[in-house]
């Protein structure tokens, strides 16, 4: 029973077709009394991880004291470091597709064991979590026949998702062996490099190899990298944006063209770092608000109305 899952599938933004399975998360709803026995399992295994520094030291996803603020942090500093100095900075965003979904199994154990240590009756535990497992899917009053799951994570679930930052840890070292910085959150990954104007080209050489033999890495793990969906975004000061590349990155077998603004865990940086696509994003958001509440402002009390700009208004500046 505690290995049942029901599925309800939620799309993933308003603007994508219905009708289209991917635009859909399969987020599984598992029964209380499992989350409950998933979390102790959980306390017990993150402290050891904590205590033993086994926990990636650039993923921020899913641990206390990180977040998409931490994350963000690290990657603008980062550029902004480069660009100080002079230098350019290239910032490669990573889309993988149905992460959490297609992990398989024996890697995932095997690396528990290997790389982490975990063995005994914890290993047969999360042996026995992982397998076995069965899904249905319900949509609306409708409920498919039962499936048993053979690879994959639960999403919703309390363990998957730090069993997912400890299946794709070695992805850091790897980009680190190229001399670029590896930022990773949950299944975001970006991968960042900086060099003097006149070795553009071989920055861009460095990041094309090392985005290979992540494409590789990924394929041998069974995870899919969506090569088609990279972004490349070339930063550098106001003044030195003449010496930006123009030309497109190779990505496995496709060739992306430098963006001039790039979305980052709902963050827009633009290739000056100057923050002025944000800027404008927010403040176009937050006075759409305030125009819709400019029309009942008199037809409410002023202590509704605070309490409606408080809520809608301040988290985007928040």
């Amino acid at each position: 029973m505690f290995k049942s899952a029901l599925i309800t599938p939620l799309i993933k933004k308003p603007d994508l077709a219905s009708t289209d399975p991917r635009s859909y998360r399969p987020i599984s709803n598992l029964s209380v009394v499992s989350k409950l026995l998933e979390r102790i399992v959980f306390r017990q295994l993150y402290t050891y991880l904590s205590a033993a520094d086994l926990l990636p030291r650039l993923q921020s996803a899913y641990r206390t004291h990180h977040s998409t603020e931490t994350a963000l942090l690290k990657v603008l500093t980062d550029i902004l470091y480069a660009v100080d100095d002079g230098d350019l900075s290239v910032l490669a965003f990573l889309d993988l597709s149905a992460a959490f979904d297609t992990i398989d199994h024996d890697i995932l154990l095997t690396r528990l064991k290997v790389s982490i240590g975990i063995g005994g009756a914890a290993l047969d535990w999360l042996q026995s979590y992982l397998t076995s497992r069965v899904v249905c899917v319900r949509r609306g009053s409708v409920r498919s026949t039962h499936k048993t799951v053979r690879f994959g994570v639960p999403q919703g679930s309390v363990l998957g998702p730090l069993l997912f930052i400890l299946y794709t840890a070695s992805l850091i070292d790897l980009i680190e062996g190229y001399g670029l910085n590896p930022h990773l959150y949950a299944d975001d990954m970006q991968i960042q490099g900086s060099c003097r104007p006149g070795s553009a080209n071989q920055l861009q050489s460095t990041m094309s190899a090392c985005l290979d033999e992540v494409s590789d890495w990924m394929r041998s793990n069974r995870l899919q990298l969506k090569s088609a969906k990279t972004e490349i975004l070339w930063c550098s000061t106001t003044r030195r944006q003449n010496h930006l590349p123009s030309a497109a990155v190779r990505v496995g077998e496709n060739y992306v063209l430098p963006s001039t603004t790039v979305p980052d865990l709902g963050v827009l940086i633009d290739s000056s770092v100057a923050m002025r696509s944000h800027v404008s994003r927010t403040v176009s958001r937050c006075f759409a608000v305030l125009r819709q509440l400019r029309s009942i402002k008199r037809s409410v009390f002023d202590s509704v109305f605070h309490t409606l700009v408080v809520s809608l208004v301040m988290p985007r500046l928040d």
